[in-house]
């Protein structure tokens, strides 16, 4: 593809970002039953890292991003596209028949002079305490580096799986910003298996 061809699926890309967000937003207002909590000693025992929130949506969204200039064609870009859509209509379903929340306690912080906290803050306007499990940014950024690993040339070898060093940090950061609950993590990494492997499969 040429310069124009990855500018309209750079263009394409955020705009789906963004729609997608619509129904995250949309499903944490609406719910088929009330949002459950957890209580783990476990996940009281991590400690809570603000600055990893560069992590969470500094690295999260150029990564993304980055997979669209590793795509050989418009249909390769489409099929791409589509295992996306195909994960948001799974979370989707989870998010609306079996809403979870993270604890109101763990969001109980002042966004002091900390850039970090401020930056933790914003995303917190957005973000809200619902739709926890499973994770949604462990499960795109599982389906990325699937796709990632995929489309890469192969005569990395070996660096190829540094792709998947970008879900593992990202779970990090989920933790570590008190995002997610630890049961929340191996879900959405599964949740972006299981729709890499099925659009693979509908569209041998």
């Amino acid at each position: 593809m040429g310069a124009m061809d990855y500018f309209i699926c750079l263009v394409s890309a955020i705009v789906m970002i963004i729609g997608g967000y619509q129904f995250y937003f949309f499903v944490q207002k609406h719910h088929y039953r009330p949002a459950r909590e957890f209580d783990t000693r476990l996940d009281d025992r991590i400690p809570f890292w603000p600055s990893w929130v560069w992590i969470y949506s500094g690295l999260y969204y150029p990564i993304i991003l980055l997979l669209v200039f590793t795509q050989p064609s418009f249909q390769s870009f489409n099929y791409t596209a589509f295992s996306f859509l195909v994960l948001l209509a799974m979370q989707f379903a989870v998010f609306y028949f079996f809403p979870v929340r993270i604890p109101a306690r763990w969001r109980r912080y002042q966004p002091d002079g900390s850039l970090s906290l401020r930056m933790l803050a914003f995303v917190h306007r957005f973000d809200k305490y619902d739709n926890s499990i499973p994770s949604m940014h462990v499960s795109v950024a599982t389906l990325t580096a699937l796709h990632l690993h995929a489309t890469l040339p192969q005569s990395l070898g070996n660096w190829l799986l540094l792709a998947f060093l970008f879900p593992v940090l990202i779970s990090m950061s989920a933790l570590f910003t008190k995002q997610h609950y630890v049961a929340d993590i191996l879900p959405g990494a599964a949740f972006g298996w299981i729709a890499y492997v099925f659009t693979n499969w509908l569209l041998s």
